[in-house]
């Protein structure tokens, strides 16, 4: 009976980790839109502030398609208003596009809640619902920076020379408040900072930029 209850007990305590990891709830934002850069990602988001980001695209117009995948930690503010919103909208059970037919076409997206008891996917081009609003518009900031880290990645390694526009342009764009979670892009823009081969202009500005990942302004 003993060697009967040491055998079994390391396979109970597995399973309740995997039951554990389950049931932790997550909010998943995906698009897809034919012909625009990226055409597909992903962002799942769990309880804990765990966040996935997944693409399918070409990083410049001349390079070939390839998926890419990055993790990050988001913000608490925003881990806490993804799950409100979710909540809102009532873990999206439900319809939650707008129907208007004479709306401009900007891409399939979809909204996903699960947890240990629940499990719902709603698809739309355009919503009505004001946290579906916000949480799209939350999602689609988190990507835009994403996109930049991939872009400035690939700059980095292949096309230097083009890292100061880009990082012009994404600078812009967090002082816009038109990005999201900068801090998720923290590794790249490091390896910028830290590149003596880089100018000096250009690891200025990735050094802003990461300040303002770590910080409650724009684009946090």
């Amino acid at each position: 009976m003993l060697a009967w209850v040491a055998m079994t007990s390391p396979l109970s305590s597995q399973d309740v980790v995997q039951s554990r990891t389950a049931s932790t709830p997550t909010v998943t934002f995906t698009l897809d839109f034919p012909q625009s850069t990226p055409e597909h990602y992903s962002i799942t988001v769990d309880a804990n502030g765990h966040a996935r980001y997944e693409c399918t695209g070409k990083v410049v117009k001349d390079s070939e398609e390839q998926t890419y995948q990055a993790e990050f930690e988001v913000s608490a503010p925003n881990r806490e208003r993804i799950f409100d919103w979710a909540k809102q909208a009532h873990y999206f059970a439900g319809k939650i596009d707008s129907g208007n037919s004479k709306l401009a076409f900007t891409g399939t997206k979809l909204l996903s809640y699960q947890d240990g008891q629940r499990s719902y996917t709603a698809r739309y081009n355009y919503s009505s619902l004001e946290p579906v609003r916000l949480l799209t518009a939350l999602f689609q900031g988190m990507a835009g920076t994403l996109e930049y880290g991939q872009r400035l990645s690939y700059y980095h390694r292949y096309q230097k020379l083009a890292l100061d526009e880009e990082l012009k342009r994404m600078e812009a764009q967090a002082k816009n408040n038109e990005l999201n979670e900068i801090q998720g892009v923290a590794a790249v823009l490091r390896e910028i900072v830290e590149d003596v081969s880089v100018i000096n202009v250009v690891r200025a500005r990735a050094q802003k930029l990461m300040q303002m990942g770590t910080g409650p302004g724009p684009g946090r």
